[in-house]
């Protein structure tokens, strides 16, 4: 696998999810992440990987799930069991605390705001595509939650498009360690361009006249 080229211009860091439900302390599916994001340090990384990639003059870019509201699939033909799954627990409801920002990812006024997803890819039925492109953004860089459903599913779908990806291991997690195995061991390799470590990327940022 090669190592990324990070042109500051040209690449985008993909904040996915970085919901309270997640990421904070009694949020609804935390409980279930919480063993293998305190065992590679997820939101610490996060966080670095977010302030190098400002530091660096690399556009973020949230792309969150949908927010839960009741009516939700109440017409829909085929929803998946996952996403009935998520409509139970009322997943970042609408409204609630767990469907708001964790405080350590507020939004700046020089982020995008991608729409939301219904599934697990950030580009199917969103505006994530149009939004890289009008931004000059030819590489993405994915952080965020989770490693094996929304980062893998829209890394998959932006090499489709034609976009050079990069996945962070340790700025992500999984509800186990198996899935964190699959997501980068497994399945990253078949369509990733690259996978590195938070320090990786930060070296790399932080490389004269490079960015990933």
């Amino acid at each position: 696998m090669s190592v990324p080229t990070i042109v500051a211009g040209e690449t985008g860091l993909l904040l996915v999810d970085p919901y309270n439900d997640f990421l904070g302390e009694n949020g609804k599916l935390q409980s279930r992440a919480k063993a293998v994001m305190d065992e590679v340090g997820t939101i610490a990384h996060m966080r670095e990987a977010v302030a190098a990639c400002r530091a660096a003059g690399i556009t973020v870019f949230y792309v969150p799930h949908n927010r839960a509201k009741p009516s939700d699939f109440s017409l829909w033909a085929h929803p998946t069991p996952y996403q009935l799954g998520g409509h139970r627990i009322q997943l970042f409801a609408e409204g609630t605390w767990g469907a708001e920002w964790h405080p350590d990812f507020q939004p700046r006024p020089e982020d995008v705001m991608i729409k939301e997803h219904r599934g697990s890819s950030g580009f199917a039925n969103t505006d994530l595509d149009i939004q890289l492109r009008q931004h000059g953004v030819r590489r993405v860089v994915l952080i965020g939650m989770l490693a094996n459903t929304c980062l893998e599913t829209t890394g998959k779908f932006a090499v489709e498009l034609g976009y050079h990806v990069t996945l962070v291991r340790d700025a992500t997690a999984a509800f186990t360690t198996e899935a964190m195995k699959v997501a980068h061991e497994i399945n990253g390799p078949t369509y990733a361009h690259a996978i590195v470590t938070t320090s990786e990327l930060v070296a790399m940022l932080s490389t004269s006249g490079s960015t990933p």
